[in-house]
């Protein structure tokens, strides 16, 4: 029977939220599911992703080169799993992780990379969004081996299994030279309370009629009333309001929360490609003709200092 490998991504102590609708789209290919998991210290993380629905095994790979996930470093050895494990395909997220890591198990299997899956049709037939995501095209896989991303905004978390299951936990035997050019040196990322922006339930988003930092403290004091992330639009980040981490679209993150604001976004087609599959978009602006109109559940037209605060304080 055929097999499907699927890398985990993780903090080193919980998986990624990104794991589980990976899952969702692996079980679409009626293969038997394993999850790898590389890291110093595996135990938490794989027992964590046993637990997931589908899943048939997990496989383990610990060493201390693996505390930190360098794409350099793990493609060797997920690829060596990979190769003598007769697996058919080899998943992992379209999020920053996945998009550095599969290209590269992809170069050492000498096999297909097909990104951003949205949809699977056959073992060897798939759905993927080009131009922006205006066009979706079906493209036909033959391979021994296909290697893919998972377009996490398009599948939803598998949950986890209703019954107690026989998953096994076991390392993986794999025996690679890890390449010591890329060394890990240190990470600097903006702290927050807030719920990650990928992952949030909620998110409220600002443009660049919001006029400066200073404006944005004001969707800040909504995002806490709400529980929710905060995100922005290219032109907010381009102008220097917030960190480009927290942009979001075509160049930024591919978000699907439940509930997404734009406040003062015009809705430019490269930031609806990030929230095309939120469930619900409610949006703010003073311009009825914005085309963020066109895509909004529900759309207030309106001065955002006027509207935002009355919102804040109904909450």
């Amino acid at each position: 029977m055929a097999r499907t490998l699927l890398v985990a991504e993780h903090d080193g102590s919980a998986l990624n939220a990104s794991t589980a609708k990976c899952v969702t789209c692996a079980r679409d290919l009626g293969a038997d599911i394993d999850v790898v998991v590389c890291a110093a210290q595996a135990g938490p993380v794989a027992a964590e992703a046993a637990k997931l629905g589908g899943v048939k095994r997990v496989l383990t790979l610990e060493q201390a080169a693996n505390a930190h996930p360098l794409a350099a470093v793990l493609a060797p050895q997920i690829a060596a799993i990979a190769s003598g494990g007769g697996y058919s395909h080899v998943l992992g997220p379209s999020t920053t992780f996945g998009r550095d890591l599969m290209p590269r198990i992809a170069a050492l299997l000498d096999a297909p990379q097909l990104s951003d899956i949205m949809a699977v049709e056959s073992p060897t037939r798939f759905r993927r969004p080009i131009y922006a995501g205006n066009v979706i095209v079906t493209v036909e896989v033959e391979s021994p081996v296909i290697v893919g991303t998972v377009r996490t905004a398009s599948y939803s978390a598998a949950p986890a299994a209703t019954t107690e299951r026989a998953v096994q936990i076991e390392p993986a035997n794999v025996s690679v030279e890890v390449p010591a050019h890329t060394r890990f040196v240190s990470v600097s990322a903006a702290k927050s309370d807030r719920p990650d922006l990928q992952t949030a339930r909620r998110v409220v988003s600002g443009g660049r009629a919001l006029g400066s930092s200073e404006g944005f403290k004001l969707l800040y004091r909504l995002a806490d009333k709400l529980g929710a992330a905060v995100g922005a639009s290219r032109a907010a980040v381009d102008a220097g309001y917030v960190p480009n981490e927290m942009q979001v679209g075509q160049t930024g993150k591919i978000i699907a929360p439940e509930l997404y604001f734009a406040i003062g976004i015009s809705g430019a087609i490269q930031h609806l490609t990030g929230i095309k599959d939120a469930k619900t978009i409610v949006a703010i602006n003073k311009d009825a003709d914005a085309p963020i109109f066109e895509v909004a559940d529900y759309g207030l037209v309106g001065d955002l200092f006027e509207i935002v605060p009355q919102l804040i304080e109904l909450l």
